[in-house]
């Protein structure tokens, strides 16, 4: 296996649904967005991943991919490992994940943003990693400097609503939940999505600090009745603003060292022979 070919790049942003139809980044049509390499495929451990895009923004390089590297024929588990392992050998020390998500908390709407700072998982897939070598502290699991620029650029391209915390509820999918299993998550987060688990256990696995910016693009089952044409037009009419918004932020975190404790909160495993190499 070859990794010499996989570029260095200081920032990732795993896209979702919030930029799929804005060929991000070039939908924010911005003059300092230059793309460097599309479609590169590389072989990892895990199988061969998706198709990631290298740009440059303001001399800062990012990788990006579509729909969390999601596709036909590869298990969701399996997609995650190829792209982490691959912002790995690249050097990634900052990611970030956007996406639109469902409501648990009854005071949401659509076209509500959240930058969540907790999250709870409620898929099967706990046990996604990669080796297996540190003791994964999920404290501040969602990198508070991060969530602070976001915070920032969003206030900056949005006038509606933004909550600046909350709580990610993860399910498996790819069914959106049932009114029961909505019932049985409000109190517990805020929204619902797919992906932030296993990205956030992958991000800390590799040293990375991980951030979401997640769009309200639906009402959970039994909040309130909801229109697939709302679903559709968020997801066409909106892609440029999330966009703008994750580029902006990486403007600002370019010129910034990394001043949080994501880094120190990956320690090394205590089971010594068991993960070992």
């Amino acid at each position: 296996m070859n990794t010499q070919n996989i570029p260095q790049a200081d920032f990732a942003i795993i896209g979702g649904s919030g930029t799929l139809s804005s060929n991000f980044p070039l939908g924010a049509k911005c003059d300092d967005v230059k793309i460097i390499q599309d479609r590169m495929v590389f072989d990892t451990p895990y199988g061969k991943t998706t198709e990631l895009r290298l740009f440059e923004i303001a001399g800062t390089r990012v990788l990006t991919c579509k729909m969390h590297g999601w596709r036909s024929g590869v298990n969701r588990a399996d997609a995650s490992r190829q792209l982490f392992w691959t912002f790995r050998e690249a050097g990634v020390k900052r990611i970030f994940s956007e996406g639109g998500v469902g409501t648990i908390n009854k005071l949401l709407d659509t076209r509500d943003f959240l930058i969540p700072d907790d999250y709870l998982d409620m898929s099967i897939r706990k046990d996604v990693g990669l080796e297996g070598k540190y003791l994964l502290v999920m404290r501040d699991a969602l990198c508070p400097q991060m969530r602070e620029e976001l915070i920032k650029n969003t206030h900056k391209h949005f006038s509606g609503r933004i909550f600046t915390r909350g709580t990610y509820a993860n399910t498996d999918g790819r069914h959106f939940e049932s009114p029961a299993e909505i019932a049985m998550l409000n109190g517990h987060a805020d929204i619902v999505g797919q992906s932030i688990c296993p990205e956030v256990y992958l991000a800390r696995e590799i040293g990375a600090c991980y951030a979401g910016l997640y769009y309200v693009v639906n009402y959970g089952e039994g909040i309130k009745p909801w229109s697939h044409q709302v679903l559709e037009d968020i997801f066409y009419d909106d892609a440029p603003m999330i966009s703008k918004i994750l580029l902006d932020t990486i403007r600002s975190l370019a010129q910034q060292d990394r001043n949080c404790e994501c880094l120190s909160l990956r320690k090394e495993t205590l089971l010594k022979g068991i993960y070992d190499d």
